[in-house]
């Protein structure tokens, strides 16, 4: 394996989707034609996933295929792992798992001057930013895991930390409507916080050429206008989950 970006990538809009609620989103998108160059899967995505490119499983092949660890999954893990024809970028090679491939780590970690990773998205993250990509769009990335809380708040603050890496990069970041990641769930009236106190508070959106900070009232008269998060659209419904929220 090459320790070099991939050149095919860079300039490339991404869509990374992982196990959580949102990645409802993606099949919205899918419904509404929005197109990628590549679909990534995280883990057990394999299994769900049409069309992937690459996937990024940083547990060892024999987690899955020697152990019953990865609970429910490992029944589907242990059939689709040996079928699958994309790399999968991971820890260590495992000759039953030929498309297996390792994650270039002393690569991106001395690119990026970084080694903080807690869990497998994060490693996708800086695979995209080492590999100079145009755009990120991030479903089912939204640890809401109720019974370790702290495992959740740990992961989020990675992949977050990553997100900020890539947008310093001019990565562009969209994250899928219904994810706590960002805030993105959070009504746009929220989102700033002390200000959202306010009777007529401070909101954010994209005018095009960066993100304008302004009073709710004054938003209210710009027709072209829209908060953060709405993509190609032009009024202030925020009820339909279809294009992931743009950063």
């Amino acid at each position: 394996m090459s320790n070099d970006p991939i050149k095919e990538l860079e300039g490339k809009d991404i869509a990374i989707v992982a196990m959580g609620q949102s990645q409802l989103d993606f099949h919205l998108s899918q419904t509404h034609s929005v197109k990628f160059d590549e679909v990534w899967a995280i883990n057990a995505m394999i299994g769900v996933l049409p069309n992937i490119d690459r996937a990024f499983i940083l547990d060892p092949m024999s987690r899955f295929l020697d152990t019953e660890n990865a609970g429910s999954m490992t029944s589907m893990m242990k059939k689709t792992l040996p079928e699958c024809k994309f790399p999968i970028y991971t820890c260590e090679l495992d000759n039953r798992v030929p498309s297996a491939i390792e994650y270039p780590i002393e690569s991106v970690v001395n690119n990026t001057g970084c080694s903080y990773f807690n869990n497998t998205i994060p490693y996708a993250i800086a695979f995209a930013l080492w590999n100079k990509v145009n755009k990120l769009c991030i479903f089912g990335v939204d640890y809401t895991y109720k019974t370790n809380m702290h495992f959740a708040e740990s992961g989020r603050g990675c992949v977050e930390f990553w997100l900020s890496k890539c947008i310093d990069a001019s990565i562009q970041i969209e994250i899928a409507p219904r994810s706590s990641l960002l805030d993105t769930d959070i009504d746009f009236k929220e989102k700033l916080y002390g200000y959202h106190r306010l009777n007529d508070p401070k909101i954010t959106y994209q005018n095009g050429s960066g993100i304008k900070v302004c009073n709710l009232s004054e938003m209210q008269l710009q027709e072209e206008s829209k908060p953060v998060g709405i993509i190609g659209r032009k009024d202030l419904n925020l009820s339909e989950p279809v294009e992931p929220k743009k950063y």
